[in-house]
């Protein structure tokens, strides 16, 4: 071989080491980008998860704010956070901005509003009895069935329910929790409920978008009108332990403003005829009888449920009208039980809760949310009366399942940062005391 043979298969062999390097230097920058480029990306994941962790905390602050105000000056219901642009609409924070939704149905710009929803304004799936489930949108019999057998503690099957003997015969088996459901999702495992049942239809809607798509083509599921967490406690609008009416002696019932020392005697005098069925019966409470002329026979033969007209004077003028009934109301309890486990708030729940309580048809559910929004809150339970086609015998069996405040709250936060446009979701449902905030459940990520 010659010189210059020589040379060319070096200068060939150079140049191969050349395209080597290249190829090499190509493939380490290209990772090193991809590893940059993934990096940032984590880094955005990270921001956005503590942006929208930001929003938790805003909210839970102005809750617990809010909760003292209404304490403080004995207001029952506020809804100034649950549409609050200026409070909860792309907050800025550093790089980047959170929000704070909630689901807003039909009528609402992408189906979604900014603020927080009340959990006392849905049917608690714990408490609910069956005939209330029965009239939820899209519930079967056997749907229902299946959610009181899952839930409840014995092992008989509910005729179209099932026990442990169904569910340990799926591929895989699994029993029956045989107590309160923990999260909604744990609906999805109980007999005759389908994932649409709960999640509802999302005809031409992004759930995940915050915006996105046509609301009214959204079939809504339940997921939007139930919770298993709501409770307040049994006290008036200003924090206060309630007087139970059925309990109170003349002395505690007179320290209830608006309750006279005749009032709460006549009180006293008309339990011991029959207990309270609720604090509508305070509206035949007449005058007691002069002591010493008390018919020892009338009483025996007035004892008993059924017979709540009844009274030690049952001839004497009616001493609590319904305007005293309905100052009193918040005040006065006929149960002991410091916390109320799934009442539903008036003031916050929609027609189709509203609908859910026993001998309320839509229409009457929709005169209560249109007298709350053209009135105002409701301040007690007993104001009920003054909506129109309410009366005393559709509201008295209601009254154990209804309340006018809320105390547990869902909060779902949504941290963004700019650029990528990197999102993150938050959920947590918290109930605010004063001063204590509770957080009950917490998700992330699936939203």
């Amino acid at each position: 071989m010659n010189a210059t043979s020589r040379r060319g298969s070096i200068l060939i062999g150079v140049l191969w080491c050349l395209v080597i390097l290249s190829v090499v230097v190509v493939g380490v920058l290209h990772t090193a980008r991809i590893d940059l480029v993934l990096a940032r990306h984590e880094g955005d994941v990270v921001q956005a998860h503590y942006l929208a962790l930001a929003g938790i905390e805003k909210a839970k602050a102005l809750l617990a704010q809010d909760a003292r105000d209404r304490k403080r000056s004995a207001r029952a219901h506020s809804s100034e956070l649950q549409d609050s642009p200026a409070n909860f609409r792309d907050v800025a924070l550093g790089r980047g901005r959170f929000s704070v939704l909630r689901h807003a149905g039909p009528g609402s710009a992408g189906g979604w509003a900014h603020g927080v929803s009340d959990e006392e304004g849905r049917l608690n799936v714990n408490v609910a009895a069956t005939n209330e489930l029965l009239r939820l949108p899209g519930m079967t019999a056997d749907a229902a069935a299946g959610i009181v057998d899952w839930r409840d503690a014995d092992h008989a099957v509910t005729p179209g329910g099932a026990e442990a003997d169904y569910y340990s015969s799926l591929s895989p088996p699994y029993v029956p929790r045989d107590g309160p459901f923990q999260s909604l999702r744990e609906l999805l495992m109980v007999r005759g409920v389908a994932p649409a049942m709960l999640f509802g239809s999302e005809r031409g809607v992004d759930r995940h978008s915050g915006g996105s798509g046509n609301p009214d083509l959204r079939t809504a599921g339940w997921e939007d009108v139930l919770t298993t967490v709501s409770a307040v406690r049994n006290v008036n609008a200003a924090g206060r332990d309630r007087v139970n009416v059925q309990t109170a002696d003349e002395k505690t019932l007179g320290g209830v403003a608006g309750i006279s020392p005749e009032i709460a005697k006549a009180i006293v005098a008309r339990r011991g005829q029959n207990q309270f069925q609720s604090i509508l019966d305070l509206l035949d409470v007449t005058p007691a009888p002069a002591s010493g002329n008390v018919d020892v026979n009338a009483l025996a033969r007035g004892r008993g449920r059924g017979n709540a007209g009844n009274n030690a004077n049952p001839g004497g003028p009616r001493l609590v009208d319904e305007d005293l009934l309905q100052r009193i109301a918040d005040d006065i309890t006929t149960v002991d039980d410091e916390t109320l486990k799934g009442p539903i708030n008036v003031n916050a729940a929609g027609v189709d809760v509203l609908a859910c309580l026993p001998g309320i048809d839509r229409p009457l559910a929709q005169a209560i949310v249109n007298f709350r929004s053209s009135s105002g809150p409701i301040p007690n339970v007993a104001a009920l009366l003054r909506v129109p086609g309410m009366n005393r015998q559709l509201l008295g069996p209601i009254l154990p399942r209804i309340t006018t405040r809320s105390e547990t709250y869902r909060i779902l936060a949504e941290g963004v940062v700019p650029g990528r446009e990197t999102r993150r979701r938050i959920e947590a449902i918290v109930r605010i005391g004063t001063p204590d905030v509770t957080t009950l459940a917490y998700r992330e990520d699936d939203l």
